[in-house]
């Protein structure tokens, strides 16, 4: 009897404890950035709004010093929050200022500037006017975009620029056709604009393509979290399983207007903007940074750019070092102790 209560007693003390992980592993899920947010806070940031070219650019600083300006530009659908992980590290070396992108978070929302070379032209007065100093400039994704055509179009302005994972060539039609940003978020703000639907939020959980990979299961995840959001209409439709970056998107894209993804499905991102002619005309120290990527069975680009993209762009930019990160494509937020490396590595080249 007495061996068997102790048996019974292990294996509920090992029930318990791969609850407890599996608990810790759904919060980490869940709270990574909500506790990262906390830890920017008390790291000394602050936010404001300014408005630049008649309109609001909302945006993050700190904490005030002596220190080098860093200007970090998020990637579509998240909002200046996405840098959390990373802010308090880099905040030991530099004066940071995070944006909120047009269409993005609190900045205003302006179709008629959405594209890159309307947006990089405020982000250019924003350092001119609110920062008041040439910038160590960082962007990911579509963000890298405008960090190159702010170091490219304005130099001035520019001391080193980081591009994480920029979708360099891969935005321009028709090859965008065969990418993941254009058959996932910009099809489905697309579908969304003309549906006649009106909880954007809902919208993209329900048409969101990653759920393709999922099989017979995503027609349940889908009727759960929409099941959910009728109850609490206000809420980010999160996952526990997904990881932490995907959840602070679904806070994230509640802020987001479609019409930016929409200009991406369009090409209209693109007016004016000559990828090859900008990068020819960077002449800062810069990094590329170049994350996972693979094609589908379906020969769609699962990632921002592949092998051959990244030569390309690294063979047009004067002063160039190309830095291969096994990551996801948000490598700032996957890796945060790498992409802070690799800053200040940029900044040690502008001295």
């Amino acid at each position: 009897m007495a061996a068997g209560r102790l048996i019974a007693a292990g294996g509920a003390s090992v029930v318990a404890a791969a609850g407890l992980a599996a608990g810790g592993w759904a919060a980490r899920n869940l709270k990574t950035y909500d506790w990262a947010m906390a830890r920017t806070r008390r790291a000394g940031f602050t936010e404001h709004d300014a408005v630049i070219n008649g309109s609001k650019l909302h945006y993050a600083a700190g904490p005030a010093g002596a220190k080098p300006a860093l200007l970090l530009i998020h990637g579509q659908a998240v909002d200046w929050q996405s840098y959390a992980r990373v802010l308090p590290e880099l905040a030991r070396d530099f004066t940071v200022y995070a944006v909120d992108v047009h269409g993005h978070g609190q900045s205003a929302r302006t179709p008629e500037k959405y594209t890159a070379a309307a947006i990089g032209a405020d982000l250019a007065r924003f350092v001119e006017e609110v920062i008041g100093t040439r910038v160590i400039v960082s962007g990911h994704s579509s963000g890298g975009q405008l960090a190159a055509w702010l170091a490219g179009n304005r130099p001035d302005l520019v001391k080193a620029v980081v591009l994480e994972d920029p979708p360099l060539f891969t935005t321009l039609l028709p090859r965008a056709e065969k990418t993941w940003n254009w058959v996932d978020l910009a099809t489905a703000c697309h579908t969304y604009l003309h549906s006649g639907e009106s909880d954007w939020g809902a919208y993209l959980f329900a048409h969101q393509k990653l759920w393709d990979f999922f099989g017979d299961g995503a027609e349940r995840i889908v009727r759960s979290g929409l099941k959910r959001r009728e109850k609490h209409p206000d809420e980010p439709i999160t996952v526990f399983f997904m990881p932490s970056s995907w959840n602070d998107m679904q806070r994230a894209v509640e802020h987001y207007d479609p019409r930016f993804g929409d200009a991406f499905y369009t090409g209209a991102w693109d007016d004016g903007f000559d990828h090859e002619a900008t990068l020819r005309k960077i002449e800062a120290p810069a990094i590329l940074i170049h994350a996972n990527w693979k094609h589908g069975d379906d020969g769609v680009l699962l990632g921002a750019i592949d092998a051959d993209d990244a030569r390309q762009i690294a063979s047009l930019i004067s002063d160039v070092e190309v830095v291969r990160v096994d990551s996801g494509h948000n490598v700032h937020g996957e890796k945060p102790a790498r992409f802070a490396e690799i800053v200040r590595s940029v900044t040690a080249r502008t001295s």
